[in-house]
């Protein structure tokens, strides 16, 4: 298997990832529900920065500086990415991430980590995209420190449903701020894999819950 199948796999058994009737935040009913916060193990937190790190070695290898980890969830994903591409790639990169209130004592700032200068490339490591909303608040964020250009963002899954328009908001992300986009896995990559597949003697996705996937994907699902 490759990552992207290791990837799915690992989610499924972390329960990251599930399939049932669920309400996303947006109040759409969906079949399927992704949530990061199911990760809460130092084996697993391990195992997911590998996974980040092959998709970066894979998509944008030398393409960047400095990897940024929004708060609150971008924080230990990107920590474990950069330790990933060091000890399994032989990458050493630096990597920074934002409080929530900026620091007036002490060190202060609103960064902690890698202090960032002019012409640093930076890549965004986040768990999902939906808005865009984190996206918008740290570009500016991060442009305020230094001469930095955004070379691109990393998300886990990509459920390519439509944003605030037609396209998925990885699209729409690619198109507004003319950045790399890029995602371990699709909910294509997903079903793909798991359908009639069994796991630990188990069929996780059946033709039923691949039916309603479907139908959700045709009613929900971006154009591009």
């Amino acid at each position: 298997m490759g990552y992207k199948e290791k990837f799915i796999e690992f989610m499924i058994a972390s329960e990251a990832l599930a399939f049932g009737d669920f309400v996303t935040k947006s109040g759409r009913k969906t079949p399927f529900f992704i949530n990061t916060g199911s990760y809460k193990t130092g084996e697993q937190i391990s195992l997911l920065g590998g996974f980040y790190a092959d998709c970066i070695i894979e998509n944008i290898r030398d393409g960047f500086d400095v990897l940024y980890g929004p708060a609150y969830k971008g924080i230990p994903l990107a920590v474990s990415a950069g330790i990933a591409l060091f000890k399994n790639h032989g990458i050493n990169i630096p990597y920074c991430f934002n409080r929530k209130e900026e620091k007036d004592h002490g060190e202060g700032g609103s960064l902690i980590g890698y202090k960032l200068k002019d012409g640093d490339r930076i890549l965004i490591v986040e768990d999902v995209i939906t808005a865009g909303t984190s996206l918008r608040e740290s570009i500016p964020l991060l442009k305020a420190q230094a001469g930095v250009k955004i070379a691109g963002l990393i998300v886990s899954v990509n459920r390519m449903e439509r944003g605030q328009g037609e396209k998925t908001a990885l699209t729409e992300a690619e198109e507004e701020f003319g950045i790399k986009t890029m995602s371990i896995a699709t909910i294509k990559d997903i079903t793909a894999h798991l359908h009639g597949k069994k796991i630990n003697g188990k069929t996780v996705l059946d033709d039923g819950i691949k039916k309603r996937i479907d139908e959700y994907m045709e009613q929900y699902g971006a154009k591009s």
